[in-house]
């Protein structure tokens, strides 16, 4: 075999790794970048613009909801991984996540109850309790099942605008399956358990905004 073909057939096998690991990184960033706590963060930023009265009012729903949400669990869990309590970020230890989702739980209760002290806009408690709800539902079905928590995570904000603004919001729905695809491609989780994920965000995303009547902003 000469050195040319030599080089062509180390090439050809070379490429294909490096294919992979291109899709590889592509579905790290995706799940990075759409990981739950910065999906919930973006939500009740809008949904903060849209109840506040003035720039105070705007201030204190995003630092309430945005804590109990975001701040305070992504903070919880890297204390957890700092200090080797948990294996991972991922949290891929079946009992590691029942334990992590029993703070969730508490924190989303926590926030739901300031902000209905705060006298927040209904569509800020209903997300809220929409979010509280459903970890409870995952941390229950943890126990038995690894739900995708990713494939929930963005799809319950994106349920939450189509609710408030209607079909302007549609173009951005690509994001779910994008964020389930990368989820399944590193084999963090099968492809049902992305669907169940989807199906619960819709589920208790559409059950709180109908329970506390809360319709597209163009009907009101």
């Amino acid at each position: 075999m000469s050195e040319s073909e030599r080089l062509e057939q180390s090439l050809r096998s070379v490429v294909p790794i490096k294919n992979r690991r291109v899709w590889r990184d592509v579905a790290r960033i995706l799940s990075t970048i759409f990981n739950p706590f910065l999906t919930a963060l973006a939500l009740f930023v809008i949904l903060a613009l849209i109840g506040a009265k003035d720039t105070f009012d705007f201030w204190r729903l995003l630092f309430i909801s945005t804590f109990f949400t975001s701040i305070g669990p992504m903070l919880y869990v890297f204390w957890l991984y700092a200090t080797d309590r948990i294996s991972d970020l991922d949290m891929s230890v079946r009992i590691e996540r029942e334990m992590v989702f029993t703070a969730f739980v508490i924190f989303y209760s926590l926030g739901a109850a300031a902000l209905w002290l705060v006298h927040a806009p209904r569509l800020m408690i209903a997300a809220m309790l929409g979010y509280l709800v459903s970890t409870m539902i995952v941390q229950y079905i943890t126990r038995y099942w690894k739900i995708s928590t990713h494939a929930l995570g963005i799809t319950a904000p994106l349920a939450a605008l189509t609710l408030i603004y209607g079909r302007q919001p549609l173009p951005f729905m690509i994001l779910i399956p994008m964020v389930c695809w990368a989820r399944v491609y590193l084999r963090a989780h099968t492809v049902m358990q992305v669907v169940a994920g989807v199906a619960l965000a819709i589920a208790t995303t559409a059950g709180f905004f109908s329970l506390f009547h809360v319709g597209l902003l163009s009907a009101h």
